[in-house]
């Protein structure tokens, strides 16, 4: 599929549940897929601001901005390399959250503020771990759903109850964001509940169970040097499996059209693909 016939895809990273490498889910599979020529946009909506603490992101400007005191996309950009883009957040997000209470709509905000946003391959939202109105907000913008689920027993249980929480928001607000990948991370091969709860999830989720994320020493210090796995050890098994990861999400593109897309244009882009 040609760069010009491709749709953007919109896509959040989503637990409820804290420390299953969702932040570094993002970081690394934006990085690979901007590596493979797809221009991409992350928007970080967790008001610990984890992306700016694993990249090398400045901007005057940040999700707040953007959100409340309507400043323009383009000023709170950060332009980090070729095709890859950062709009951070830092903790004056959570107040962005308080405001949000407050208003009509509350939950659309986001859709909204990008609803003309079509420069780029892909959009990917990093969620913070809840389903405050912040997740809300990713969610209703999303098409697709990405879940990471530590490879074990809390992990599984996390897993189904934010499952259910995309079916709920999909009911309520008569959305379709649809769950197009599970990741297993955190995964060690040597530890029998890493083993059972991978075989679990395979067997409930089958056909959304991408192959795991191994754990790797080089996946936690690359934070450190503030950048993507690919830069800090490209022959690293963790960069081995992120681009495994990415493979996967570019497969999918052409069965991932919109489903608001007219027929007769989904089946012409599947005929390209």
């Amino acid at each position: 599929m040609k760069k010009g016939d491709r749709q953007m895809r919109r896509i959040c990273i989503i637990n409820q549940k804290g420390g299953v490498a969702k932040t570094t889910t993002t970081v690394n599979l934006a990085a690979g897929l901007a590596r493979m020529n797809r221009k991409v946009l992350v928007i970080d909506l967790d008001p610990q601001g984890n992306i700016s603490s694993s990249l090398n992101v400045e901007a005057k400007k940040d999700m707040y901005h953007f959100l409340i005191e309507k400043a323009e996309l383009d000023e709170c950009v950060t332009h980090l390399g070729h095709n890859f883009d950062v709009v951070r957040s830092k903790e004056t997000l959570t107040k962005a959250e308080i405001i949000l209470a407050g208003e009509q709509s509350r939950e659309t905000l986001l859709r909204r503020k990008l609803e003309k946003i079509k420069d780029y391959d892909y959009v990917i939202v990093d969620c913070p771990p809840s389903l405050g109105l912040l997740s809300q907000n990713a969610m209703l913008f999303a098409d697709e759903a990405i879940v990471p689920v530590s490879t074990d027993v809390l992990g599984f249980d996390g897993l189904q109850k934010q499952i259910s929480a995309i079916q709920t928001i999909n009911e309520i607000f008569d959305h379709n964001i649809k769950v197009s990948l599970i990741v297993p991370t955190l995964f060690d091969s040597r530890i029998n509940v890493c083993r059972d709860v991978l075989s679990k999830i395979q067997n409930e989720y089958y056909e959304l169970v991408s192959e795991p994320i191994r754990i790797n020493s080089k996946l936690k210090e690359a934070p450190g040097a503030k950048c993507s796995i690919f830069k800090y050890d490209a022959k690293s098994r963790g960069a081995a499996d992120y681009m495994n990861l990415v493979r996967t999400v570019i497969r999918q593109e052409p069965r991932m059209i919109s489903v608001t897309m007219p027929e007769q244009e989904k089946e012409a882009i599947v005929k390209m693909a």
